[in-house]
């Protein structure tokens, strides 16, 4: 029931080269920054990653994604990251866009065993049509194109099918968290994390605060951890380490 890894190193140490990620965070807030630093350092190569956004330059998964070390993002988000624009467009990275709340849909249904559901967000666009462009070739062509979903008519309503996403492995960032790996997030880095953390066959989450079972409320927790397979507890520099992404000040 121990869950507890002595350092995030040692929590990533297995995650292979070609594995599939689910990764919590929305820009920067809630970004499993120790994970992500810990995997570059490994040398980890060719991850399929699964995220709202590939971070920022020299942040997050940008870190990875500049050392040329992710070959495929399933996203909802491209801006703030040039080295990502650069990747894709000049055909060394495969990137699936896909609506937010799809995406946030994906997560939730493969964590939750659901195979796949029916959406009307992208109904009548490329989403649904196909053709959306993958992957570039070198001289800016389509190589890799989406292909069509199957749509669906419920009560007079078009509707597309999208399939449940589930990872190798997942990584999270959480406010709190106990040895159980129960984890309790903080306002608005909760983001994506507990549906990241949901799909993942193997999930790794670092943790502001470690507590010993029993401290958290069974109403407060927002993931059980029967969700969680390990459990990092952040040093104080790395949980005071949060990044603005655009810092506004009145004049």
């Amino acid at each position: 029931m121990n869950k507890v890894r002595a350092d995030a190193a040692e929590a990533v140490a297995d995650i292979p080269d070609g594995a599939s990620l689910a990764v919590g965070g929305f820009g920067l807030s809630g970004v499993p920054e120790a994970l992500v630093r810990a995997l570059y350092e490994r040398g980890t190569n060719g991850l399929k990653v699964v995220s709202n956004n590939c971070g920022v330059d020299g942040r997050g998964l940008g870190i990875l994604l500049s050392a040329g070390r992710i070959a495929r993002v399933t996203g909802s988000y491209v801006g703030e990251n040039k080295e990502f624009a650069r990747q894709y467009l000049g055909g060394e990275l495969e990137v699936e866009l896909t609506p937010q709340g799809t995406l946030a849909e994906r997560l939730r249904a493969g964590g939750a065993g659901i195979p796949a559901f029916y959406t009307p967000a992208g109904v009548g666009t490329q989403v649904a049509n196909g053709g959306l462009p993958w992957r570039y070739a070198p001289d800016g062509t389509v190589a890799v194109a989406s292909p069509p979903k199957e749509t669906r008519d419920f009560a007079g309503r078009p509707y597309v099918l999208e399939h449940g996403i589930t990872t190798d492995f997942a990584l999270v960032r959480a406010w709190r968290g106990d040895h159980h790996g129960n984890l309790v997030f903080r306002r608005a880095a909760a983001n994506f994390n507990p549906l990241a953390a949901m799909a993942g066959r193997v999930t790794v989450a670092e943790v502001e605060e470690l507590v010993e079972p029993g401290a958290l409320r069974p109403d407060e927790v927002h993931v059980p951890g029967i969700y969680v397979q390990r459990v990092v507890a952040l040093t104080a520099g790395q949980a005071a380490d949060k990044p603005i992404e655009k810092r506004t000040v009145r004049p």
